[in-house]
C-alpha cells in the first residue's frame, strides 16, 4: 500500500477540492451516441440529467460530462456539435447538483463555454497535446485541470503504444504536459494528473500503469485514474463486453486506491462508492498499525 499526500486543489467560485483524506468518486456522463462503455449513453439530454442527479445521490463526489467519444477509433466531432451536446445537460445540471461538475474536452473553445455556464474543472484527455491553448482558458478563469496522458489521436494511438520504460515515459511526458499547463498561468495547485490507462497503452502497459502508479508521485500532484470498464481487462475477463466488466473494474479501483489515486472516475458510482470507502478503511487502518496507534478498535486487532 501507497501512503497519498493530501492536497487542496481550488476551484472557480471559492470552491476547493481535498483530496487524499478519502478517495473521492467522479461519475462519468457521456452525452455521445458512440461511447464504449454500454453505459446507455446518448445525445438524449433528459436522461443524462437524470443520470447527474442520480449519481450525485449514489455519492459521487464529482461529474465528468462529455460530448465526443475519446475510445480508440472515434470519429472527431468539432466544436459546435460537441458543445450542442454537452450545453443543455450543463445548464441543467448546474442548477441541481451541488458538486462539481468537470467537463472531459481537449478543446478551448468548449473548455471556455463549459466554465461559463458553470463548470468548474476541465478534463483533457490529451494532456494539453491536441489544443495547448486551452490551458490559458483554464488559467484565465481559474479552473480546475486535469491532464491524461496519450499519445496521437484516437483513431492512431496504439501505434505510438511503444515503451522502454513505462513508468519513467508516462512520467516525463506528463511532466511536459504539466510544464505546459504552468508556462500558459495554470497554478501547479490546480492541476490533477492522470497516467491515461487505456490511452495509447496496449493491455500489458495498463495493468503496468496502475500497478506503477506511484512511479507518478514525483511530479508532486494529486492522482486520478479511469479504468472504468475498459478494454484493456477483456481478455483477462474472458472476453466479456464492457456492461459485464464491473468486477474487474472494482478489483482495477482498489488497486488504483492501493496505489495511492486521489480520484477514481468510473461508470457504476454506486457500486464504485462501496469499494472506495471499503478500500479506503483498509488504508487508514494500515496506517494506524504501522503507527502503532492504540486507538484501534477490538474487532480491527483481532
Amino acid at each position: 500500500m501507497v501512503p497519498r499526500k493530501i492536497y487542496d486543489v481550488p476551484l472557480p467560485h471559492g470552491r476547493m477540492l481535498r483530496l487524499g483524506v478519502q478517495t473521492l468518486v467522479m461519475g462519468i456522463i457521456n452525452v455521445t451516441p458512440d461511447s464504449f462503455a454500454s453505459d446507455g449513453s446518448s445525445v438524449d439530454h433528459l436522461h443524462a440529467i437524470e443520470t447527474a442527479c442520480a449519481m450525485e445521490a449514489e455519492g459521487a463526489d464529482l461529474l465528468d460530462i462529455g460530448g465526443e467519444s475519446t475510445r480508440p477509433s472515434a470519429i472527431p466531432v468539432d466544436a459546435s456539435e460537441e458543445l450542442s451536446r454537452i450545453q443543455p445537460v450543463l445548464e441543467a445540471v448546474i442548477g441541481k447538483v451541488k458538486i462539481p461538475v468537470s467537463v472531459d474536452t481537449y478543446k478551448a473553445e468548449v473548455a471556455k463555454s463549459a466554465i461559463q455556464l458553470g463548470a468548474t474543472l476541465i478534463n483533457d484527455v490529451s494532456g494539453l497535446e491536441h489544443d495547448p491553448s486551452l490551458a490559458e482558458v483554464v488559467a484565465e478563469y481559474k479552473a480546475g485541470l486535469v491532464l491524461a496522458h496519450t499519445r496521437g489521436r484516437s483513431r492512431a494511438m496504439y501505434r505510438e503504444a511503444t515503451y522502454s520504460s513505462l513508468a519513467r515515459e508516462v512520467g516525463n511526458e506528463l511532466a511536459m504536459s504539466l510544464q505546459c499547463a504552468l508556462t500558459a498561468g495554470v497554478a501547479r495547485e490546480a492541476i490533477i494528473l492522470d497516467p491515461g490507462i487505456g490511452f495509447a497503452k496496449k493491455e500489458a502497459h495498463s495493468f503496468a500503469a496502475l500497478a506503477q502508479l506511484d512511479r507518478l508521485q514525483t511530479l508532486d500532484r494529486p492522482l486520478l485514474v479511469g479504468p472504468s470498464r475498459k478494454s484493456f481487462m477483456a481478455s483477462t475477463l474472458g472476453g466479456k463486453s464492457p456492461a459485464e466488466r464491473e468486477w474487474g473494474t472494482a478489483a482495477a479501483i482498489a488497486a488504483a486506491v492501493m496505489m495511492g489515486a486521489h480520484v477514481v472516475r468510473v461508470h457504476g458510482v454506486r457500486e464504485m462508492v462501496d469499494v472506495v470507502r471499503v478500500v479506503d478503511q483498509v488504508r487508514s487502518h494500515r496506517k494506524s498499525f504501522c503507527n502503532n496507534d492504540s486507538s484501534l478498535s477490538e474487532e480491527a486487532t483481532l
